[in-house]
């Protein structure tokens, strides 16, 4: 009778163990979209509390470079991979845009009142380390009337392999030959001058505890950080601020075709369009060995199209247009 006792509850337990058995997701790569995605795995999590999506905000290029190594299960990307990079992953993978978002020029310079507005000219400067004070006659000309100190700028920049240093050197490149020569766009850069830190946090930290410093990171890590960023002058002339609205107005020129949804929009024409945006992207192999994982992402995937896209304005990203979405949505059905 004890071991009949003892058998059924076994099987109990077993049955149990198993309705709440997990279906594990491992991804690695931007720390661009990181707030977006925390809230959309989690969220997830707690809607699927069968899947468990892990994500490790270590940027770009070590998004790539453990996709390559198969020890994730996704990467995650703001730039786009080209066809040579996307062959030095062994599976064949598609490239899906997930949010938009901005790039912004945060600084922190005591004693200044008002937002200092960035010319392409200056920004390139700053980078290229010709100009190297605040009261620099360029920025005093973007600037009539401000009272600029005669501080050294302290320029910081990414340390680390970084989708947002590739937003970044992808509009100074459009705007500055100098800067494309010298220079060039990438994840990873030979920087002129600056100071490294480590993620968008990195950046802002350092920003935030430097005065005289003007570093580029994500537009919700300057918001988080309560770091002051300014206007950029855009393609149109017009000086615009990182917003929702000045996002998507940029997104409003990428041309999109068939199911390559790589694209630029730095620099984006447009009068309300902020020059410094780009769509950021999962990394996800186009065959599974795992059945179970592959339902798990496919799910999660036409989740991020529905319910996902409605949380992202609460965290200052910008949603996918709607026909960018829908194309995604036929991507996603060859996902096998």
């Amino acid at each position: 009778m004890l071991k009949r006792v003892t058998l059924v509850l076994f099987c109990i337990l077993f049955l149990v163990g198993l309705s709440f058995a997990q279906t594990r997701l491992n991804g690695a790569g931007a720390t661009f979209p990181y707030p977006m995605y925390s809230k959309w795995f989690s969220e997830y999590h707690n809607a699927h509390s069968d899947v468990e999506i892990n994500y490790q905000s270590i940027g770009s290029g070590g998004g790539i470079r453990q996709l390559a190594a198969g020890t994730v299960d996704f990467g995650a990307s703001d730039m786009p991979l080209n066809d040579q990079q996307a062959k030095q992953i062994p599976q064949p993978i598609f490239q899906l845009p997930t949010v938009l978002g901005s790039v912004v020029p945060a600084y922190n310079v005591s004693g200044v009142s008002g937002e200092i507005k960035f010319t392409p000219e200056i920004l390139s400067g700053i980078y290229l380390g010709k100009i190297t004070k605040w009261n620099d006659k360029a920025i005093a000309a973007a600037n009539p009337g401000m009272k600029l100190p005669d501080r050294s700028i302290i320029v910081v920049h990414r340390s680390d392999g970084s989708g947002t240093t590739f937003v970044w050197t992808d509009y100074l490149s459009k705007i500055s030959p100098e800067w494309q020569s010298q220079v060039g766009a990438n994840t990873s850069v030979k920087w002129p001058v600056g100071l490294g830190g480590k993620g968008n946090e990195g950046v802002a930290g350092l920003v935030r505890q430097m005065d005289g410093s003007l570093g580029y990171v994500e537009l919700i890590y300057a918001l988080q950080n309560k770091i002051t960023f300014g206007p950029v002058r855009n393609a149109a002339g017009n000086f615009v601020k990182a917003s929702l609205d000045s996002t998507t107005a940029a997104a409003s020129s990428a041309k999109i075709t068939g199911d390559d949804f790589r694209v630029s929009i730095t620099n984006a024409a447009g009068r309300e369009a902020y020059p410094i945006a780009s769509f950021t992207y999962l990394l996800i192999p186009k065959q599974w060995k795992d059945s179970t994982k592959k339902g798990a992402m496919i799910g999660f995937l036409n989740w991020m199209l529905d319910s996902g896209q409605g949380m992202v304005t609460s965290l200052d990203y910008a949603p996918l247009p709607k026909e960018i979405a829908q194309r995604e949505r036929s991507v996603i059905q060859q996902i096998r």
